[in-house]
């Protein structure tokens, strides 16, 4: 069996942990802050039909009566629905950092070929559209315009441009890597595939957000990471596209050395189904 990449020991408890090369998120938000922010809730985020900004949308689904975040999930034969939270109106919460791990290949932000919505290229998995929103927690929750730079590992957890014992044969390839500018609406949208995974992590895809311009070099607003919800990965990875099966490694949040002390505002809203492909959606709060 070809062995997977295994995130660094930096990946543990010490949050912010960012390689040299980029730079910290002006705003870092810890366990705590994310335990006594809990009453700020979550954005309600719909599925592939269309997204809701913060405070309304034609689709908007917000139901919040309590100061917890709450799960739902919706199954049918054919597809499921499962919404990490809700949140009240007029309401959003600074994204927490998270380390940038160990493969970035921020030189790659260089290039501009990297300015790309589809970064699947020739890799093959269930369909994804990654959907992340920006807003700015210091102006009610309004659409930030910033480039969104984003990176995940491919079906059978390898991450392209590096190659290493537990990463062979991946560099100078691009795959599962790009960046977009947002919307109007301060959405940037992503075409790719349901990442896999390897030894030591949960299924995540990182991103990284630049307010002005992007570069190996230039400042960014915010590093993160996204995470999914289990029952949507168990039926992805039950699919025969997915030949290394559950992820035997991290079983839990819980038990993941990035995800431990919480997903509340980093637990996508994902819908559709293995058949069709998934959208996932996350609202990202910044400072700006």
């Amino acid at each position: 069996m070809q062995q997977q990449p295994i995130e660094q020991p930096a990946e543990h408890s010490t949050k912010p942990s960012i390689e040299q090369s980029a730079l910290v998120q002006a705003n870092t938000v810890d366990s705590e802050r994310r335990k006594t922010l809990g009453t700020l809730g979550l954005f309600s985020l719909i599925g592939a039909s269309g997204l809701i900004g913060c405070g309304g949308g034609s689709s908007s689904t917000n139901n919040s009566t309590s100061s917890s975040s709450t799960t739902t999930t919706t199954s049918t034969a054919s597809s499921t629905q499962v919404s990490s939270a809700a949140s009240s109106s007029g309401s959003c919460t600074l994204i927490p950092t998270e380390t940038i791990g160990p493969f970035p290949l921020s030189t790659l932000l260089n290039n501009s070929l990297v300015l790309r919505e589809n970064i699947a290229e020739d890799k093959t998995g269930v369909p994804l559209q990654v959907k992340l929103k920006l807003v700015n927690v210091n102006n009610n929750c309004s659409p930030v315009s910033a480039y969104v730079y984003i990176w995940h590992c491919d079906k059978d957890g390898l991450y392209s441009g590096y190659s290493s014992n537990n990463n062979a044969g991946q560099a100078g390839k691009t795959y599962c890597r790009g960046i977009q500018y947002t919307d109007t609406s301060g959405v940037a949208h992503f075409t790719t595939i349901y990442p896999g995974w390897y030894a030591g992590r949960i299924t995540h895809i990182h991103f990284q957000i630049f307010l002005t311009t992007y570069s190996s070099t230039a400042q960014s607003t915010a590093i993160s990471q996204m995470a999914f919800p289990a029952a949507v990965t168990t039926a992805v990875y039950n699919s025969s596209l997915y030949t290394k099966g559950q992820n035997t490694s991290v079983t839990s949040f819980a038990a993941d050395n990035v995800f431990s002390d919480g997903v509340e505002y980093q637990l996508a809203t994902v819908t559709g189904s293995v058949a069709e492909g998934y959208v996932a959606e996350l609202e990202v709060g910044i400072a700006v």
